[in-house]
């Protein structure tokens, strides 16, 4: 095995997000552009003011006209007309750079969704940065914003990592990396054929931990499965570095094998570096004025005497947050993190980070409260918000999303297991109270009341609105819908987007909420499930315009079935009039929710009542 020659080092160096970033600091060197906006403090009204509603777009589900690409899609003046007639004033367009990975000069493919990050170029099969931008244009013209994402806790195993790999200047400070020394590779399993990494199993990892190497174990595996992901740690396969020599790197990834985790804290500050040059990216050169922070809860990792390391909540990810929040409010933007920790943990995150929070306080327990019909643990759930000061007009109150229907309820088993909770008429620990709501939750929502719902690892349920309505109902086959079932799906549709539209902060909607998505069969997405991720059931196509009525599939996977057709296919609807720009925020949310009668133009807002 030789080294790998300067010419390929140099084509990986050119095609680096570090690299880049580098580059594109120098603009801002000097120069007062920076300086004119405040950005110490997180300002969670001004940026709900900006948009408080919102489209929530999934690039890969988006069905398109034969050849033409997402972007151009999303941006047509015809679906804007719609969008803004309802009242949309925001789109996350989710993620569009390029994702995936590198193998010799190839790259691959996205392993989940874009949201393994390889470069800061738009990814071909979303379409190009001239169709990202006029989209902007497109959206600033109906009096919307667009919001683009900034990962800051992973990448994809793209140039950086391998660079990392190869020992090359700066890059291997990216990642929580760690060389094993030769004489210690037999601790390490062999990389099976065809693949680039191993996952250690539990004792593997304990013993690294006690040579030195690595902090250990984590307190949670978040895609735990059995003999695919059961330690947040890999292995690699032997590499031959840019100096010539020969090494085995074991690596951190919270999420996926190809995600490895970035290092917040280490001299070179290369990881910081390389976030906040893609962050100014999508604002500047692309023109988002919003930007989700994903995964932000996981920059910080640290070693703990006797127990699992430290790596939630911890004080790195509050000063990292802040450092990129505070980097997008100076250059004119807001952000919004998507962060499923302790409720501690987000009014933390919160002082100084991200504008905004995605709400998954309230998120399952108003699930819950349609399952069982019983409000209490959301009443209680409002109450522990307000116990830690959160303010509702800080949340991003929302539908479906692209993930699961989380039930880790990470507050009551990681931050309070042991303190005691009233639900019921009786006392509940913390652990034992989230231990009886994923019971009833997975009873109802999944196996054999529900069997078109699939558990998410540990995580959750995957599952759509639409679906959660069925189960809720005790409708337990889709293929067999009355037109009275429907009816009452749409019914409670609209019920559950009226309660989030009429909170203060920010309603969001997916397009999977507007047709009505229902879940994909399992055996039409059987290879992506492969490794336990059920999430793709939920991620269905659709196409909102009836662009592609024939079309059987987006670019990345089969069509969901809707029930409620595309937009030129429903009844005319009169759109209520817009909220005046000096409308209070109570305001704003009725008429929202007027808004979202678009939705099911059958049914009346009083039958909900």
């Amino acid at each position: 095995m030789s080294a790998p020659n300067a010419e390929y080092i140099a084509w990986l160096v050119e095609r680096s997000m570090l690299n880049s970033a580098k580059r594109l600091a120098v603009r801002y060197a000097g120069r007062g552009h920076l300086w004119q906006r405040p950005y110490a403090e997180a300002r969670p009204r001004d940026a709900s003011a900006l948009a408080s509603v919102w489209f929530t777009a999934y690039p890969a589900a988006i069905i398109t006209r034969p050849g033409e690409s997402v972007l151009y899609t999303l941006g047509d003046a015809r679906l804007w007309d719609c969008l803004a007639g309802i009242g949309i004033r925001a789109i996350h367009i989710g993620p569009t750079k390029q994702a995936g990975g590198v193998q010799d000069r190839e790259f691959t493919p996205t392993i989940d969704g874009n949201f393994d990050r390889v470069g800061f170029g738009t990814d071909p099969a979303v379409g190009t940065a001239d169709e990202f931008r006029a989209l902007v244009r497109m959206v600033d013209a109906h009096g919307a914003v667009a919001i683009d994402d900034v990962i800051p806790a992973h990448t994809g195993k793209g140039p950086d990592f391998r660079l990392a790999e190869m020992r090359y200047q700066d890059y291997p400070g990216i990642y929580h990396m760690v060389e094993i020394d030769e004489a210690d590779w037999p601790l390490l399993p062999p990389v099976p054929p065809g693949q680039d990494a191993v996952n250690l199993l539990p004792a593997t990892v304990d013993a690294l931990q006690v040579k030195g190497y690595i902090v250990g174990q984590l307190p949670r595996v978040i895609f735990y499965e059995p003999g695919i992901k059961e330690t947040d740690w890999s292995a690699t396969s032997v590499v031959v570095g840019a100096d010539g020599l020969a090494r085995r790197w074991v690596y951190l990834h919270y999420f996926k094998a190809g995600q490895p985790a970035l290092n917040w804290l280490d001299p070179t500050f290369a990881a910081p570096q390389m976030i906040l040059g893609d962050a100014l990216h999508s604002l500047d050169v692309l023109g988002a004025r919003m930007l989700r922070l994903d995964a932000n809860g996981f920059l910080g990792i640290e070693a703990r005497p006797a127990a699992r390391a430290w790596s939630e909540g911890h004080p790195l990810s509050v000063v990292g947050n802040q450092l990129i929040a505070g980097m997008v409010r100076k250059a004119g933007g807001f952000t919004f993190q998507e962060l499923n920790l302790t409720v501690d943990d987000i009014a933390a995150m919160s002082k100084g980070g991200a504008d905004l929070s995605y709400d998954f306080i309230t998120r399952p327990a108003y699930q819950h409260a349609l399952v069982t019909g019983d409000t209490e643990f959301l009443r209680l759930m409002l109450h522990i918000m307000r116990e830690y000061d959160i303010d509702p007009a800080s949340l991003i109150h929302a539908l479906q999303n692209h993930d699961e229907l989380t039930l880790e309820l990470v507050h009551f088993w990681m931050g309070h297991p042991d303190d005691v909770f009233t639900l019921e008429g009786r006392e509940w620990t913390g652990a034992e109270l989230r231990r009886h709501i994923r019971a009833v939750m997975y009873e109802r929502l999944t196996g054999e009341n529900a069997p078109y719902n699939l558990r998410f690892v540990e995580n959750g349920v995957a599952c759509t609105t639409a679906s959660v309505i069925a189960a809720a109902l005790g409708i337990r086959d889709l293929d067999a819908l009355t037109d009275e079932q429907r009816r009452q799906i749409q019914r409670t549709h609209l019920l559950l987007a009226m309660y989030n539209a009429f909170q203060p902060g920010v309603f969001a909607l997916s397009g999977w909420d507007l047709v009505g998505a229902l879940p994909l069969p399992a055996a039409s997405v059987a290879a992506r499930l492969a490794d336990g991720d059920t999430r793709w059931i939920n991620r269905g196509a659709y196409d909102l315009m009836g662009l592609n009525p024939d079309a059987t599939m987006s670019p990345d996977g089969p069509r969901a079935r809707g029930l409620y057709g595309s937009w030129p296919s429903r009844p005319a609807w009169r759109v209520p009039s817009p909220v005046a720009p000096g409308a209070t925020r109570r305001a704003a949310a009725v008429s929202a929710s007027a808004r979202a009668r678009w939705m099911y133009p059958t049914s009346s807002v009083v039958d909900c009542w």
